[in-house]
């Protein structure tokens, strides 16, 4: 399961291509020769020493503390998160599921191709209350009350609703149950063995002493209603380990660390190790970066244009760290959902001829030089190279190229009249608008070059800028939107996941959400590749569906990929850098962060 992220840069001055020709690859070796190259290759953490404040900022308020928003929302969900836990987790470096919350054992019945996954809680989760005595155990009915009464129920719209059914071989459609086996254990059940049952089991849950009661009572509503911005944060309980202690609109968030969190370090100490964390609400990048220089936040997420002051002059205050290009990119969709179906532009954008001369007239080159300074790449495949199906040979053939985007328009009827004005067969102008994120200036940046490199071959593009929640709402509920750049939180490490995005049902299906059956032959085939796939034992004849699967997108180019960008990363040098790590697959490591 994909939700919806953000990402944030700043406006680009003008450079030629020569320019960033000249600085080259001596500059950028020269630039990471200053920086600090520390990716997370397992190494195990050392203990650490409790004291300090952790300030940091975030671009925009929440949109509510509850979990079911979060789902659907990156900033809910990076509050939020703080005060849950997963069933398992991930070790990319040794790839493979490790316990978090719980054990786990494998059971296959291969005689009768059936699953199980058997979890066990360990005995010391809790949801905890704010300075006070009050805990409530964590048990199997959390989990089986969230699985089968949230995320199952449709009516609240999970994004993990889908991910619930499994297609049968023959054709129908059986759901993946859950079963209680005692308060700490329970088992998910599968009508049929599927390649990653880890991952399609492991979930994020709320307290069901909560919701359980407010779906008793109020119902759908009530569910949704609960832990609005508007509540006060001290009563929400946290399992986490952190509680969520203030919450000022458009100033701050305040969370105290939470001492009875179970995970320990070697020494028996709960982290995190710092006591307090205070984010507060800054929009504006250049007063993030601000507040980073003056020493009043502990780190910062370089933009290219911060790379000369930060990287170039040195700091005895902080420490910058650099990663490879990231796994993941933003995108640019077209709506192609038929509630539009009166608009010239859902003819247009229905037609893959007219998206992949969308891609063809991506200048990404430009984008990277005016944007990135040079410092990141396209996106031209599907999987990242961690995920094992990622295949080197399957890459968009749609690049910038305005012959051949001409060529496209002009097989489905759209061509340039005697003034360069592009038109459809119907004589109506190629004219759509391109909704941008107004926290982010990267995006209003790259929105100017695309309106820029299409008006040259006679297509308006006018710029809508709206912040991120009314994007959210345009995407899930009204669907009035053109074209949008956006982007999906989430690495897509392995095939599977993006079961809210890929198949044709998935409320994230950006162009074309909940579809009841697919809308095209496309989607069908992709629906059938992605159900194959998961349910392919053998990597090497899964391999063929999850090629299949990739070429049929990058062709069919719902979604246009743009640049993967390297990270630059400063941490302030108040905190012992021992367990601090920097990389393109992990992010940022700081949960084991302690002062020097």
């Amino acid at each position: 399961m994909l939700t919806l992220g953000i990402a944030a840069c700043n406006k680009y001055e003008e450079h030629s291509h020569e320019d960033f020709e000249a600085f080259g690859i001596q500059g950028i070796t020269e630039l990471l020769e200053r920086t600090v190259s520390k990716p997370w290759r397992g190494e195990a953490f050392v203990p650490g020493r409790l004291g300090g404040t952790w300030h940091t900022v975030i671009n925009q308020d929440p949109k509510s503390f509850n979990h079911l928003t979060a789902e659907q929302d990156s900033v809910t969900n990076l509050i939020v998160s703080r005060m849950t836990d997963p069933l398992i987790t991930y070790n990319v470096v040794r790839r493979e599921w490790v316990p978090h919350i719980a054990t786990f054992v494998i059971v296959e019945d291969k005689a009768n191709d059936k699953l199980q996954v058997i979890y066990t809680l360990r005995d010391d989760v809790y949801w905890s209350y704010y300075n006070s005595e009050r805990k409530v155990k964590v048990t199997s009915d959390d989990i089986i009350f969230w699985y089968d009464e949230i995320e199952g129920d449709p009516a609240f719209n999970s994004s993990g609703y889908t991910g619930q059914f499994l297609t049968m071989p023959d054709g129908s459609t059986a759901r993946k149950t859950i079963t209680k086996i005692d308060d700490r254990s329970f088992s998910f059940n599968f009508p049929r063995i599927i390649a990653e049952p880890l991952l399609s089991s492991n979930l994020d849950f709320g307290p069901r002493h909560v919701f359980e009661e407010a779906k008793k009572t109020g119902g759908v509503d009530a569910v949704r209603n609960l832990y609005s911005v508007a509540v006060n944060p001290k009563t929400i309980p946290s399992m986490g380990g952190w509680f969520l202690t203030e919450y000022t609109p458009s100033q701050r968030l305040v969370y105290t660390r939470n001492p009875d969190y179970w995970r320990k370090d070697s020494n028996g100490l709960s982290i995190p190790y710092f006591n307090e964390l205070i984010m507060r609400i800054i929009p504006e990048e250049n007063t993030q970066l601000l507040l980073f220089n003056n020493g009043e936040t502990e780190s910062y997420n370089l933009r290219p244009e911060d790379i000369g002051a930060l990287v170039n002059r040195g700091s005895d205050n902080f420490t910058v760290f650099n990663s490879e290009g990231s796994l993941s990119a933003s995108f640019w969709t077209f709506n192609q959902n038929p509630v539009n179906s009166k608009k010239s532009q859902f003819q247009w954008f229905t037609q893959k001829e007219f998206r992949q001369a969308m891609s063809c007239l991506l200048n990404r080159d430009r984008i990277n030089t005016q944007v990135y300074r040079g410092l990141a790449e396209p996106k031209l495949t599907i999987f990242p190279e961690p995920n094992p199906f990622y295949n080197p040979n399957i890459t968009l053939r749609y690049l910038y190229d305005r012959e051949r985007a001409l060529e496209l328009l002009a097989s489905i009827g759209i061509s340039q009249d005697r003034r360069g004005v592009m038109r459809d067969s119907r004589n109506k102008r190629i004219e759509f608008n391109l909704t941008i994120r107004s926290e982010s200036t990267m995006q209003q940046d790259i929105a100017s070059i695309i309106r820029d490199e299409l008006s040259q071959v006679g297509i308006k593009v006018n710029i809508r800028v709206l912040d991120f929640q009314k994007q959210v709402k345009q995407l899930f509920e009204t669907f009035d939107w053109d074209s949008m750049l956006m982007g999906l939180s989430g690495s897509g490490i392995f095939p599977s996941q993006g079961s809210n995005v890929w198949p044709s049902s998935g409320n994230l299906h950006m162009w074309y959400p909940n579809q009841e059956t697919p809308a095209t032959e496309w989607e069908a085939r992709i629906d059938y590749l992605y159900n194959e796939g998961q349910y392919t034992l053998d990597s090497e004849a899964a391999r063929a569906y999850w090629d299949e699967f990739q070429e049929i997108l990058l062709e069919q180019s719902p979604m246009i990929y743009l640049m993967r960008s390297r990270g630059f990363w400063a941490l302030n040098n108040r905190w012992d850098f021992s367990n601090v790590y920097y990389d393109n697959t992990n992010g940022t490591e700081t949960d084991f962060v302690f002062l020097k």
